[in-house]
């Protein structure tokens, strides 16, 4: 390997490394258990008002369709117990993460997910939870549950998680 390849192989992985967040793209905001960022605060899964409580008991995410952003009957069940549950627990804020499955463009996978976010945004206010507590992002299809390609992984990562912090 000559030494220009070498030294272009090195300009890369340095400017690679600069890129890198080590907190995977997060703000200063404290997010719960879907993000993986200061998940050991959640309390007691057995106090109603508590995030353990929310993730177990209620549910933290809802799935799509294929290039969609309806909500299925059940995927507003879900919503509908989670601004319940949102509602009686006002101290807490709310992140809304949209994901999509491997397939496709960065570009339209971000997109897709921005609307998935926005679309259970929208539901969530539609339901009595306050727009000043509600944040949406978009991962595409950057953070997958499962990574394959296959029918069953592509469904788990068509999703949005609802990530509630304090």
């Amino acid at each position: 390997m000559s030494f220009l390849n070498k030294a272009t192989l090195l300009a890369v992985a340095i400017v690679l490394a600069a890129c890198s967040n080590p907190r995977g793209g997060a703000d200063d905001y404290d997010y719960g258990q879907g993000s993986g960022i200061n998940s050991t605060a959640l309390g007691d899964p057995s106090d109603p008002a508590s995030i353990a409580y929310f993730n177990q008991t209620i549910g933290d995410t809802v799935h799509f369709t294929l290039n969609s952003t309806d909500l299925s009957e059940q995927g507003q069940v879900i919503l509908r117990t989670q601004a319940v549950w949102l509602n009686r627990n006002p101290q807490y804020s709310i992140l809304i993460e949209g994901h999509a499955d491997e397939r496709g463009t960065r570009e339209y996978n971000v997109a897709l997910g921005a609307r998935r976010a926005a679309r259970v945004e929208q539901f969530l206010i539609g339901q009595g939870v306050a727009a000043s507590r509600l944040r949406t992002v978009s991962y595409g299809k950057e953070r997958p549950v499962e990574a394959c390609a296959q029918q069953r992984c592509w469904d788990l990562n068509r999703r949005a998680v609802v990530v509630v912090s304090n």
